[in-house]
């Protein structure tokens, strides 16, 4: 039986970027599809979401709990702040054809920008009311909106979909059809925390607001209802998996998960090869493969002239290409950034997020010009640059779930160095004596979160740089690892099964 899967989220490359969910989201679909899953999108209509996508089909209403037919007090509550009943929209994303159903909802989605943070940096006013009727039209659509489709299995990722489990537990109790459930979790440390005092307006009943529900610290946590109501829990690398189960990066929520831990499973996000691929990446011509490495030779030279370094071809080229933040261990870097120049390497660096990160990497690159360059924002096409150009990507994170910037580095042969955590632990192996002896080793790896340890990863950058076979060696293996999104949807595929009833016997 091939199922029917209601995929849940908030973004999608590249109608809407702001982290790795939206890869993710364009990624696995059409994967899933191609094992014989159908797959629709269920999304905000966004600005950037709306224009990518062709309108198809049918207009369906999403009524508010305590209409005809639904249970009395469930759903978001129309108000006339926001205007007419929400509608959706079928249609598929024009770029790709994967089909989708867009969320209209009068006043909630017609913004330009980060769809979380608003000018100042600081969330929507209405964000609960946003993701809550995202969470109720996929818990009706989940039990049976339209007669023409219906879902075998509802699967929402991290907290923007949270409430949706919530909704479909309820609902559940007296819908003809009931869909298996499955909720991911991409950052555990993202978790919707909102004042109870909305919970009649997001229609959630008192029977729901307690320590074993969706109560976190007397607020309403949507990441918290997507944990306990969900059939299955996955997450997006098997480190992870077990390190949220722990107080560390449990993040409060930890006791839940040792809870659910039969139920959860990590499963490594994949990488898209019509995406990331060194040989065919159209923003990074000439192409080049293992075998033939003139073209990233070509990529460093091409990216050192545009951010203004000195063109040395010898030169370790180390880059970032992140959110200036904490988590990502990012506060660390200024402090090696003498030591790596004093060596006689270069620094690029992409991206942002904490203001005093960023001005202590100001600072570096205004202390040594020509061997460090700042580019604050980001950029599709300066991203793809970098990871093809530099010879090293750092990731010293204090935490990652899964990370896609190492596998994109493993691929273009940018040699990722990365702190022993998450999906990071699983997916690079130290340059050790043993490992490049038996031909394993990926990259650099460290464990303490301190600048000593970052510090010596990088010296082991520079003594594997000189020796440049083994260097070669390193890179070609690196390359030559797969990370595709075909695994995973076959991993995916299976806890679907395992979430889905049984069929009855005749």
């Amino acid at each position: 039986m091939n199922p029917k899967i209601l995929y849940v989220c908030s973004e999608v490359f590249p109608l809407l970027k702001t982290g790795g969910l939206a890869d993710v989201s364009a990624g696995l679909p059409p994967a899933l599809r191609a094992l014989g899953a159908d797959v629709r999108l269920l999304l905000p209509a966004f600005p950037g979401v709306v224009a990518g996508v062709t309108p198809e089909g049918p207009t369906l209403l999403v009524p508010a709990g305590g209409s005809p037919g639904l249970p009395s007090g469930l759903g978001p509550q129309a108000t006339s702040a926001h205007g007419p009943t929400p509608w959706l929209r079928a249609g598929r994303i024009t770029d790709s054809g994967v089909p989708v159903w867009l969320l209209h909802a009068p006043g909630l989605y017609e913004r330009s920008g980060n769809p979380y943070l608003d000018a100042s940096g600081q969330p929507w006013p209405d964000s609960a009311e946003q993701f809550a009727w995202l969470g109720w039209a996929a818990a009706l659509l989940g039990t049976g909106l339209s007669a023409a489709w219906r879902p075998d299995v509802v699967h929402g990722h991290d907290w923007h979909t949270g409430l949706a489990f919530a909704y479909l537990r309820e609902l559940a109790r007296t819908a003809e059809h009931r869909p298996a459930t499955v909720f991911t979790v991409h950052n555990l440390a993202y978790q919707g925390v909102f004042n109870a005092s909305l919970r009649p307006r997001l229609g959630l009943p008192d029977s729901l607001f307690h320590l074993q529900g969706l109560e976190f610290h007397g607020h309403i946590s949507f990441m918290k209802a997507g944990l306990k109501y969900s059939d299955a829990i996955t997450t997006v690398s098997p480190t992870y998996a077990r390190e949220i189960t722990g107080p560390e990066q449990g993040c409060g929520l930890d006791g839940v998960l040792r809870q659910r831990q039969a139920q959860l499973h990590g499963i490594l996000n994949g990488v898209d090869d019509a995406v990331w691929n060194p040989q065919t990446d159209p923003l990074v011509q000439p192409g080049f493969e293992a075998g033939h490495m003139e073209g990233k030779a070509q990529a460093k030279a091409r990216l050192q002239q545009r951010l203004g370094l000195q063109p040395r071809p010898d030169a370790l080229l180390f880059s970032v290409v992140s959110r200036l933040t904490e988590q990502k261990g990012l506060h660390l870097l200024p402090a090696v950034v003498d030591e790596l120049v004093g060596r006689g390497g270069q620094l690029a660096v992409l991206g942002s997020g904490d203001a005093a990160i960023e001005q202590a990497l100001r600072a570096c690159a205004q202390r040594h010009p020509e061997q460090v360059a700042l580019t604050v924002g980001y950029d599709e096409a300066l991203a793809h640059s970098v990871i093809a150009g530099a010879d090293v990507i750092l990731l010293p994170s204090r935490f990652e779930p899964c990370g896609l910037t190492q596998l994109y580095g493993l691929r273009y042969g940018t040699l990722p160095l990365v702190r022993a955590v998450g999906g990071l632990a699983d997916t690079v192996v130290d340059c050790s004596l043993e490992n490049l002896a038996d031909g394993s080793a990926s990259g650099f790896v460290f464990r303490d979160l301190d600048v000593p340890g970052l510090t010596a990863a990088v010296k082991r950058a520079f003594a594997l740089q000189r020796r440049p076979a083994e260097w070669l060696a390193v890179q070609q293996h690196a390359m030559a690892l797969r990370f595709d999104w075909a695994r995973a949807a076959a991993e995916y595929l299976s806890v679907y099964r395992a979430a889905m009833p049984a069929p009855a016997r005749a």
